[in-house]
């Protein structure tokens, strides 16, 4: 059936009547009478019925509505900050400023001028002997650091674009490239770590550390008592005596605090007074003056604290070298299933041609 409505065009009332109410019946009810002649207004529970069915309450829209901001069903989307926050960053600054040389073979050779022998005074045509010397050949093992990766292909298909941060900012667009950053700080901790504390004897796949390749040598021994200015002269001068010049000293954040408050008490130093300008790699930190000049001291996040074994080192960089058969590489591994799997390796090995050039104070207490 059809109704005229005098424009000569006709209105079909079961389609007019859907296209209003839904798919509510036709049962002839009224749902609008103002004055209650018949039924009453029903426009108010229609409205309710028609949010319902599209899943919303018949309230006002606020900030929680659909949830708290949980995931999944929430009506105000999760933001997430781009910038991760490396709570596990170490600095590395042994790492930077040792003398990376290039290295032929799997071990690091070189030869010491060990004995000298005098020259002599002596009347003139005087019968004349050679002076003999003698030579010595040292040799470190190259050893081997790896860190590996993997992600899978999901996580590559989700993750959105990060920014690592540290001491410098990494931007990091895929999941893969993310780990790639992450894989490579931690490999330059693991060497930063070696530097400091590796022993051969300890783990035979690392490499000694200046810790283990000093020793002994040229040590003030404080046998569990606290450090002094003195005993920091008393060090150097005993690598001066051997030859030595050393030109960084570092020791753990708590052996730096002690030196920094013995400087202020001795010599009256104010906190801006201890540093002497930004060194090479690029941050400020004190330096004491010794017999061989300025020496600045570095903290270092791989020294001890512990009182009894907290320590400071005297290194003469200008015979220290870490000797590189091949340096940091990125090399992807077999794909087996959905994943992606990669590793960072370098081939290296710290090399001390002269300990005696070094000193150290040991075993210092709180």
């Amino acid at each position: 059936m059809t109704t005229d409505f005098g424009d000569g065009g006709g209105v079909n009332p079961q389609i007019a009547y859907h296209n209003s109410f839904g798919g509510l019946v036709n049962h002839g009810q009224c749902y609008s009478d103002p004055l209650e002649i018949k039924t009453g207004d029903y426009r108010e529970e229609l409205g309710k019925s028609f949010l319902e069915m599209r899943g919303i309450e018949g309230k006002a829209v606020t900030a929680t509505s659909g949830g708290t901001g949980t995931a999944g069903y929430a009506m105000i989307p999760i933001y997430v900050d781009p910038r991760i926050v490396d709570i596990t960053r170490k600095y590395t600054p042994l790492v930077e400023i040792i003398p990376r040389v290039a290295n032929m073979g799997t071990t690091a050779d070189f030869n010491r001028l060990e004995t000298k022998a005098s020259a002599v005074f002596a009347g003139e045509d005087a019968a004349l002997s050679e002076q003999t010397d003698t030579y010595d050949r040292s040799s470190h093992p190259i050893k081997y650091l790896y860190s590996v990766g993997k992600v899978t292909g999901p996580s590559q298909a989700a993750y959105p674009s990060y920014i690592l941060g540290g001491f410098t900012q990494s931007a990091a667009p895929t999941a893969k490239q993310l780990d790639v950053v992450v894989k490579t700080r931690a490999l330059r901790e693991l060497e930063e770590n070696a530097i400091v504390t590796g022993s051969t004897g300890t783990t035979s796949t690392w490499f000694d550390g200046y810790q283990q390749q000093i020793g002994t040598t040229n040590t003030v021994d404080k046998n569990t008592a606290a450090v002094s200015l003195d005993d920091l002269y008393t060090a150097v001068q005993y690598a001066f005596d051997d030859a030595g010049r050393p030109n960084i000293a570092p020791c753990g954040s708590s052996v730096f605090t002690d030196i920094a408050n013995l400087m202020i008490d001795q010599f009256r130093y104010g906190p801006k007074d201890l540093t002497a300008g930004k060194l090479p790699w690029g941050y400020e930190t004190i330096q004491i003056n010794t017999m061989v000049g300025q020496i600045p001291i570095l903290p270092s996040m791989y020294e001890s604290n512990v009182s009894g074994s907290k320590a400071i080192y005297f290194i003469d960089l200008n015979e220290t070298e870490m000797r590189v058969l091949q340096d940091v590489t990125y090399e992807e591994l077999a794909k087996t299933n959905d994943s992606e799997k990669f590793m960072l390796k370098v081939y290296e090995a710290l090399v001390l041609k002269a300990p005696e050039f070094c000193a150290s104070v040991t075993e210092i207490s709180t």
